[in-house]
């Protein structure tokens, strides 16, 4: 047997989902700030994990790509069809679900979530996320995340270490990659299974 028992495999790097409206003007504001949001997280360190489909999601992966730190790998999609063919161009690691919108709780287990605008389909993410005690940044922008910037999305206490603990808002991309950064770490504990009220 060859090789050193002593070497480490390399730390994981962390998964950030971007999430947001499946359509965007090219050249949109949040076009560009997903773009942006992709290229900042991939320099800063972090792969991108999307639903892989257009809008917010092509743009954060197109971003990613952008990034001179930027390695194969990078950009992560959990696609609801069963076809892998469907993932944007800029999706390095395509894995079809064939969950349709239930996949949404697959990506609110990234490590962080940054919000950019987004619907119904969004806002679910959102609260995924929220039970699953991820930390949330929401861009202030048209959509749920303008919405639920600054705001808890219910009363459950997640970490009572963390007086603060909201969905983070953010005025930019790289406030809201900052915010990532900064407290990814302190948002690491994991959900317990839903229980009966009454059960030990």
């Amino acid at each position: 047997m060859t090789g050193n028992s002593t070497s480490q495999a390399p730390a994981r790097r962390r998964l950030v989902a971007v999430i947001g409206d499946a359509n965007v003007p090219a050249g949109s504001q949040k076009d560009l700030l997903a773009e942006e949001v992709g290229r900042l997280l991939v320099d800063a360190g972090f792969r991108v994990l999307t639903g892989g489909l257009g809008g917010v999601m092509e743009s954060a992966c197109r971003g990613a790509r952008s990034s001179a730190r930027y390695q194969s790998g990078d950009t992560v999609a959990v696609l609801p069809g069963h076809d892998p063919g469907e993932a944007n161009e800029f999706v390095d690691v395509a894995i079809p679900s064939g969950l349709d919108h239930v996949r949404n709780s697959i990506v609110a287990h990234a490590d962080a979530v940054i919000a950019i605008g987004g619907g119904a389909g969004t806002m679910s993410e959102i609260c995924l996320a929220w039970i699953y005690k991820r930390l949330i940044v929401a861009l202030r922008v048209d959509g749920w995340s303008g919405r639920i910037a600054d705001q808890r999305v219910d009363e459950r206490v997640r970490y009572p270490d963390e007086s603060d603990d909201r969905v983070f808002g953010a005025a930019s991309a790289a406030d809201a990659v900052r915010t990532v950064v900064d407290r990814v770490g302190r948002f690491t504990g994991q959900h317990r299974t839903i229980r009966r009220r009454d059960a030990p």
